[in-house]
């Protein structure tokens, strides 16, 4: 989860930095080239590895909600360090993420057993 916020927080940053790139193919290849992009961009597909390894762990209604707790810090650090302002909606919002997430998280990761979900997935 953490290479997920911080792979946004950094390609938030560098985006900043670039500007709009008005739907330009050009722009976008200029962006990728922004350290802090290109930086957010690998934590992103470190993220992306980690979340493949979590689904093949457990249930993809279980992995889901309990990764949003990601979308949590990314409003405080967009609040705290892009000085976002964040409303009321968006913080209530926040707040029934963390309700599902405790939710969410007092069940257990797996309802199916492996050997079945794998049997079904290759037919």
């Amino acid at each position: 989860m953490i290479t997920n916020v911080l792979g946004n927080t950094l390609l938030t940053w560098g985006m900043k930095q670039v500007g709009d790139p008005d739907l330009s193919p050009l722009l976008y290849i200029k962006a990728i080239f922004n350290p802090y992009v290109s930086l957010g961009i690998l934590f992103l597909i470190v993220w992306m590895l980690s979340r493949m390894t979590l689904l093949s762990w457990a249930d993809l209604s279980y992995v889901l909600p309990v990764t949003s707790a990601g979308y949590i810090l990314q409003a405080i650090i967009g609040k705290y360090l892009f000085g976002e302002h964040i409303s009321a909606a968006r913080w209530s919002g926040t707040v029934l993420i963390i309700a599902g997430i405790a939710l969410v998280g007092t069940t257990s990761p797996r309802t199916v057993e492996h050997s079945r979900a794998t049997s079904r997935a290759t037919s």
